[in-house]
């Protein structure tokens, strides 16, 4: 059982040393991996000293947990494998997930021949209940939220099918400054201003298509790690400032578009990167942000209410020091802190009451802007729905924003 558990160790370092360093994704390196490739490493190295001096329920233990990471770190490879077939890392991925797999049964056989006989069953069984409650109850505060932030900082979008944004689109790479290659749509401008529609090539589509109707330029690429592009993915967009610039920075050089007339429209993670943009460069004029929340356990302190405190906080804060490590990125800067800092330029802030929770943050997020600033509330909308739940007051609440933001003078707006 020793030698057989310790194979599987042996696994699970081998694919996180092929997935950060032999084979990173295109447009990364080895460098850019090393918090998340060395951290994991000394961890395995401390589970098997563990596991190889420790006895019944304290291997168990070490036995189950690395069983878990493994499942997790292969699942990436069982994603992308049944999407196209294995290649890369894939191969040793696979391999992980066997061996975490095989290290969860190694944990059930040791409790179960480990397990003690004396003493009364009733008492054996309540102590085993209580030791079942507990691991339940850590699993879920510590082990999901890490697995959730190891699946966010590997596993990205898949390629969208059927991208079609009519005769005039055009496909174009951008090239951020790190020197990431992102897979870009782009439909010319006719009034000479353009919005970027983010995230995604698929995700804003139909707002995409609404702004094409009225004159506007429109630039829909696949953030860093999803889709086509190149890079390691990052679920909360981290790391998306530097794409979004390579965004605005392709814009600037269109003959069909005024730099001076450059907007943004996010969804979701897309709306809170654009805010945070924003608040660094001139070059966006105006942004869209709708269904914004909370990027890190710093910003869920923002929120308003005892109810975050109900699990909440503990679990963001295991979660964004586990995209801390696996992302090699700090968290980013609050956008409480941030927002204030785009006007005199103009935003809009969309959000319902039935999306994530943190879109509560929304209103924390006006009060802390300057004019020219805009919030509209919508509380039958899902999250990111606002153009679903009400298409026609949408589009004529967005594009009027737009058109007096990029067309004509600026305006202060209020409340919605």
């Amino acid at each position: 059982m020793t030698r057989l558990a310790t194979c599987c160790f042996a696994v699970i370092a081998l694919h996180v040393v092929d997935d950060n360093f032999l084979q990173p994704q295109p447009g990364a390196s080895a460098g850019d991996h090393l918090v998340s490739g060395l951290v994991p490493l000394v961890l395995l190295a401390l589970a098997v000293t563990v596991y190889r001096r420790g006895q019944g329920a304290r291997r168990a233990v070490v036995a189950l947990v690395t069983g878990v990471f493994g499942v997790v770190a292969g699942g990436e490879a069982a994603y992308y494998t049944i999407d196209g077939g294995p290649s890369g890392d894939d191969y040793t991925g696979l391999a992980a997930l066997a061996a975490g797999i095989t290290l969860i049964a190694v944990a059930g056989v040791t409790l179960w021949k480990t397990r003690r006989m004396e003493g009364s069953r009733s008492r054996r069984y309540l102590l085993r209940a209580l030791i079942a409650v507990a691991a339940a109850a850590i699993a879920f505060a510590v082990a999901l939220p890490l697995g959730v932030a190891y699946i966010g900082t590997h596993v990205g979008r898949l390629p969208a099918d059927n991208i079609d944004f009519g005769p005039t689109a055009e496909s174009v790479t951008l090239t951020t400054s790190d020197g990431v290659e992102l897979a870009a749509s782009y439909i010319p401008s006719r009034n000479r201003a353009a919005v970027i529609a983010f995230p995604g090539r698929s995700g804003p589509q139909t707002q995409a298509r609404m702004l094409a109707r009225h004159g506007y330029g429109v630039l829909l690429f696949d953030q860093r790690g999803d889709g086509d592009s190149q890079g390691d993915p990052n679920a909360l967009g981290w790391d998306g400032e530097r794409d979004v610039l390579a965004a605005v920075a392709y814009l600037k050089r269109r003959h069909d578009v005024d730099p001076r007339r450059i907007g943004g429209i996010g969804l979701s993670v897309g709306g809170e990167i654009l805010l945070q943009t924003a608040a660094h460069t001139q070059d966006l004029r105006a942004v869209v942000s709708e269904g914004a929340g909370s990027r890190s356990v710093g910003e869920e302190l923002e929120r308003s209410g005892a109810g975050k405190w109900l699990g909440d906080i503990q679990i963001s804060a295991v979660l964004s020091a586990g995209m801390t490590v696996f992302s090699n990125h700090l968290p980013p800067p609050h956008l409480n802190d941030l927002v204030p800092k785009i006007a005199p330029r103009s935003i809009f802030l969309i959000y319902t009451t039935h999306g994530v929770d943190t879109e509560d943050l929304n209103p924390v997020y006006f009060r802390a802007a300057h004019e020219p600033k805009t919030i509209w509330k919508i509380p039958e909308a899902s999250h990111t729905g606002g153009i679903e739940a009400r298409p026609h007051e949408y589009e004529r609440r967005v594009v009027g924003f737009f058109d007096h933001a990029l067309l004509g003078p600026p305006t202060s707006r209020g409340a919605a």
